[in-house]
């Protein structure tokens, strides 16, 4: 499993979001870029895609705190920054 840090730079969303705006990152780096941090043994990015899939169409905007908050690698902190 890689880590973010041993992604290359260019590839990583934060760097990608500063180069090429906001519009050529896909849902799970934005939602990366947000959360910063991914789980044990999960990359940030990963972590994201999961999320995104547990809750599609656009769910996660509607999702309650405590169903993002039970998600493993989210926890309350950040259920609320989401």
């Amino acid at each position: 499993m890689r880590t973010i840090k041993e992604i290359p730079k260019t590839e990583r969303p934060r760097e990608k979001l500063i180069q090429y705006g906001p519009e050529k990152l896909s849902n799970s780096e934005l939602l990366a870029i947000l959360l910063r941090t991914g789980g044990k043994g999960e990359h940030v990015v990963k972590l994201a895609h999961r999320i995104l899939s547990r809750f599609p169409a656009g769910g996660i905007a509607h999702a309650e705190h405590k169903a993002l908050a039970n998600c493993r690698g989210i926890g309350p902190t950040k259920a609320c920054e989401i």
